[in-house]
């Protein structure tokens, strides 16, 4: 999984409520296991007319916002069936960090698992960080999860809440697989020892 440390980018502003996981990536492309490949379906419902064309007032349709990291966006983000192929779109589109008023719990969980940073504020909080994203290619926001900090274009800052083991993980790249192989050199030993007992 690749670390997180900072993100600089142009924010994208999604100012929709409750956008649950079908919304993020509609059922009918939950057929893949592979982490790859769903940038071109995330949101696709919202994105896309039905004869296939681009929809040119969705957000990331727009030019200042197609290659966005950051998307700004309403409460209650991800909300819905459990999905993970919910994150992996967001991550395969490019987006590394949402941030929101509040998350589904399911959603919240899969995203540190999949490399993406859900950061957490207030209301006024995020009123002003929508307003930074209105500003399209015009502004920029920086996130540094060290310093739990939002830096906005101006230089207005806005802190954020991460419990610690989440943001240990995120900052080393690690998912659960990468956790359990931190601890292979145990795993070995123990292993070790199961086989002399076995032959003992």
């Amino acid at each position: 999984m690749q670390p997180f440390t900072t993100l600089t980018s142009t924010p994208a502003p999604l100012k929709v409520i409750n956008v649950d996981t079908d919304m993020i990536i509609p059922k009918q492309f939950l057929k893949t296991i592979k982490r790859t490949g769903l940038g071109t379906a995330l949101f696709a419902e919202m994105r896309y007319k039905e004869d296939g064309s681009e929809n040119a007032d969705f957000v990331l349709n727009q030019p200042a916002y197609r290659k966005s990291e950051i998307l700004v966006a309403g409460d209650n983000f991800g909300c819905g069936s459990s999905r993970e192929h919910a994150p992996w779109a967001l991550l395969d589109f490019g987006i590394r960090c949402v941030i929101s008023t509040s998350f589904a719990d399911i959603f919240y969980n899969n995203c540190f698992k999949n490399g993406i940073l859900p950061i957490v504020v207030s209301s006024e909080d995020l009123e002003k960080l929508f307003d930074d994203a209105d500003r399209g290619s015009n502004a920029t926001l920086t996130v540094d999860l060290e310093k739990q900090q939002i830096t906005g274009p101006d230089g207005g800052t806005v802190t954020f809440n991460i419990d610690p083991f989440r943001k240990h993980c995120l900052m080393n790249g690690l998912d659960d697989i990468g956790l359990t192989l931190e601890k292979k050199t145990k795993i070995e030993a123990y292993e070790d020892k199961l086989k002399q007992r076995a032959w003992a």
